[in-house]
């Protein structure tokens, strides 16, 4: 009892010296040795504590940077913890001024450079036995000391520093290191980004290739970008793009990796704002506005179509013409033809005396709403219903037909469809056909927010007609397809593939005003190997793949079925980390991996498909399946990495490392490129020096080696898998490692025999027999 008391009070006062040293106070948290009887239940010793939020709030003017983080970290355990907040800083940062609070009072920190970070982050992966720091090699760091957190306790830090942006090729970049959150034990109850821009010159693009932002602009030179998420663990840094000026209208993003021996083919994004624009060049349109006032439209939803319109009919230009067409039972139009935007007001009281009573005829609301369009100009039907075609012609392939018919060429068709009883594969093919798209609003949105909304975006046509021309270079699976028109405010994301590379001059041609234009961007780079030249968009092949995929999916829906578009959807889904209805054991098991096991895939779905009934087109499971894929073919950033979690031990199975994919097979991340029947991987030891030579080869190298001690990955064609250290490994691993936090002179990791030992005579034996009867 004696010994057991004394080892105990020896250890402790060990560790506590060891946590004292400035080595091992250079961590995201260090904590400090929890009770004996837990000691088998700790988590990675990284992930002690819950980041219950994290606000980040920046203002950019003159490309000049102000960032305030802040976060609240909470104590779950049963013991304090303390240790060393590291905050890891933009890769092309240059801080020139910081300040630091811990709960109101300032704090004293310092900024280490990127060769310093870098000596600290490995320092703490080699002690802690744990990898994640690694993805932060090249970057420097702000670090200041905590004070210790008890035990169901918070504690609130939040920083500001400030960050010169430079501009390249037209575009301001800015980067905020978000994926730090996964050094919390929990999901975060929330995250919030809010960027507001002051440019010195007009703003064009604002664009986040990585999050789903919302961006409103006060005036031409003053923008907001926001992105919000509850319960959520951030895997990846918040990237936001904008460009500035009168000619920066243009921005081209490419990425090559020619060593890929599957898709060594290259991935483009190009990003087309409006240009500069003069109050001549603004494009008259005509909108046609069509709503349903069925019976079943009856109550608030009728009130907020009401009010949706009203809002359009004031927001018309000056040149525009309109219609407005009201259906049931029966059809009725304000003015019988296309009327100028000076009667808006008489229009505006007409709808507000309109009411909802009779069935739904909707192939002769759409070919009413066909016949109005009669001009050259760009003509956008805006059509509202919410339920199935039950009067007149209700079959649905005679409703397209006639519509495909009657609706000119210049036609684009919107379509909303009001809660669950709609047809969706009616409305979607419809938009799909006629340059439009669907939006369905869901029992408790709002539809008049939604629908305002969404004029706003096309109330000032800048292009209409748009085709792209990329010269001398070979392109292909573009999506859109076909691109949609250019609206001042906004901007079209197109993205594609490309074969070799090479420069090329791309022409944009067009229509302003029904007169042809060609807008021509010389020498533009197509690359030819864009691995190691820093300028890789994170992301851009994943968001190519979640185009293409919800591209297909929508095919298999609206009636395409056959083989080779489901081992499309299979190879795309398993590469990329995209679950669909065809790969969702992406989630539930280990995806198989090689190209025979993926064809035996797509041959077992498509017979799978082929033997089931006909999918549902109404009812909430074919909405939320059109709204999901809708979603996909209009992204703007890649999609979410799934979050079903294994349900035996709750961790995740699906992460993705910038353009690559790792699925968790019996407890080792493999790279989903890497095919077993083809591949020998090399085998190196976990914390090696050629383990650190291989994350130090380059940023992709050690973002994927950061997933975990055992990965298998492929870089530049070939294969590597880590694997456990051997004999000199810790004696304590898994759950002793925040007791093995420090490395002897040689380098290894220290076991308690080292540590207890000289202070016992110099006996490792004794020392190790003393811990054990601790322990015990």
């Amino acid at each position: 009892m004696k010994i057991n008391r004394l080892c105990s009070i020896i250890l402790g006062v060990l560790l506590s010296l060891i946590m004292a040293t400035p080595v091992l106070a250079d961590g995201i948290i260090i904590p400090n040795p929890p009770p004996p009887d837990v000691i088998h239940d700790l988590p990675r010793p990284i992930t002690q504590l819950e980041i219950r939020y994290h606000h980040v709030s920046v203002k950019i003017k003159d490309q000049i940077a102000s960032v305030h983080v802040d976060q609240v970290f909470y104590n779950p355990n049963e013991w304090e913890v303390e240790g060393t907040y590291v905050f890891p800083l933009p890769e092309d940062a240059a801080v020139k001024d910081f300040s630091l609070w811990v709960d109101g009072k300032p704090v004293k920190g310092e900024v280490m450079d990127a060769e310093k970070a870098r000596d600290t982050y490995e320092t703490i992966v080699r002690q802690m036995k744990d990898p994640a720091l690694l993805e932060y090699v090249g970057r420097g760091a702000v670090q200041a000391s905590v004070f210790p957190i008890q035990p169901g306790d918070e504690r609130r830090i939040e920083l500001e520093y400030t960050q010169a942006l430079t501009m390249k090729d037209g575009l301001v970049r800015f980067v905020y290191p978000l994926n730090t959150e996964k050094f919390s034990l929990e999901p975060l109850e929330n995250v919030a980004v809010s960027v507001q821009i002051e440019a010195g010159s007009p703003l064009r693009a604002v664009y986040s290739p990585t999050h789903k932002v919302a961006v409103s602009r006060d005036n031409e030179r003053k923008a907001k970008a926001g992105y919000e998420e509850s319960n959520v663990t951030p895997d990846k840094d918040f990237i936001l793009f904008y460009s500035m000026g009168e000619t920066q209208a243009f921005h081209l993003f490419t990425y090559r990796d020619p060593s890929d021996k599957v898709e060594s083919d290259g991935y483009f994004m190009l990003m087309l704002a409006a240009p500069a624009q003069k109050e001549d060049q603004v494009i008259d349109k005509d909108v046609i506005l069509v709503l349903d006032h069925s019976g079943s439209m009856d109550g608030e939803k009728f009130k907020q179509a009401q009010e949706a319109l009203r809002y359009i009919l004031n927001h018309l230009n000056p040149g525009d013409r309109f219609e407005l067409i009201a259906f049931s039972s029966g059809v009725e139009w304000f003015g019988g033809e296309m009327q100028p935007a000076s009667r808006a007001d008489e229009a505006a009281r007409w709808v507000e005396k309109l009411s909802a009573a009779g069935s739904t005829d909707i192939n002769r609301a759409l070919l009413e709403a066909a016949s109005r369009a009669t001009s050259k100009r760009p003509t956008y039907i805006i059509f509202l219903t919410d339920g199935l075609p039950t009067e007149g012609i209700t079959d649905r392939e005679e409703i397209i037909r006639q519509f495909d018919q009657s609706a000119p060429e210049n036609v684009r068709l919107f379509a909303f469809g009001v809660g669950y009883d709609v047809d969706t594969m009616l409305l979607d093919t419809l938009t799909r056909d006629h340059h439009g798209l669907s939006s369905y609003v869901t029992p408790g949105q709002p539809l008049d927010e939604i629908l305002s909304s969404f004029y706003s975006g096309i109330r000032m046509p800048v292009m209409t007609n748009l085709k792209l021309d990329f010269g001398g270079v070979n392109t292909y699976d573009i999506y859109p397809q076909p691109l949609p028109d250019l609206f001042a405010e906004n901007q079209v994301i197109v993205v594609g593939r490309y074969r070799e590379g090479g420069n090329a001059n791309v022409t944009v041609n067009g229509e302003i005003n029904s007169e042809p234009q060609n807008l021509v961007y010389k020498n533009q780079v197509f690359q030819k190997d864009s691995r190691h030249s820093g300028d890789l968009l994170e992301g851009l092949p994943r968001l190519w793949a979640t185009r293409k995929v919800g591209y297909l999916l929508n095919q298999t829906r609206l009636g395409r079925l056959d083989k080779e578009t489901i081992d499309q959807i299979v190879r795309l889904s398993i590469r990329y980390g995209i679950v669909t209805p065809y790969t969702s054991y992406l989630v539930t098991e280990p995806a198989a991996l090689g190209a025979s096991n993926q064809q035996q895939m797509a041959q077992d779905a498509y017979e799978q498909m082929k033997a089931m009934p006909t999918a549902a087109v109404s009812g909430m499971g074919a909405v939320d399946r059109a709204v999901q894929e809708g979603a996909m073919t209009q992204a703007d950033a890649p999609a979410a990495v799934p979050s079903p979690s294994d349900q035996t031990n709750g961790k995740q199975t699906v992460k993705v490392v910038g353009s690559k994919t790792f699925v968790l097979q019996d407890g080792v991340w493999v790279d989903t490129t890497y095919d077993p029947d083809v591949m020998k991987p090399n085998r190196i030891e976990f914390l090696s020096d050629e383990y650190f030579q291989l994350s130090n080869s380059s940023n992709v190298a050690a973002d994927c080696l950061a997933l975990g001690e055992k990965v298998i990955v492929v870089l530049d064609g070939k294969a590597y898998e880590i694997v456990e250290a051997g004999d000199e490994a810790s004696l304590f691993t898994g759950a002793s490692k925040p007791m093995a936090m420090i490395t002897r002179k040689d380098s290894q990791p220290w076991t308690i025999a080292d540590l207890i030992g000289p202070l016992l005579g110099g006996s490792g034996i004794l020392g190790l027999l003393a811990f054990l009867l601790w322990y015990k």
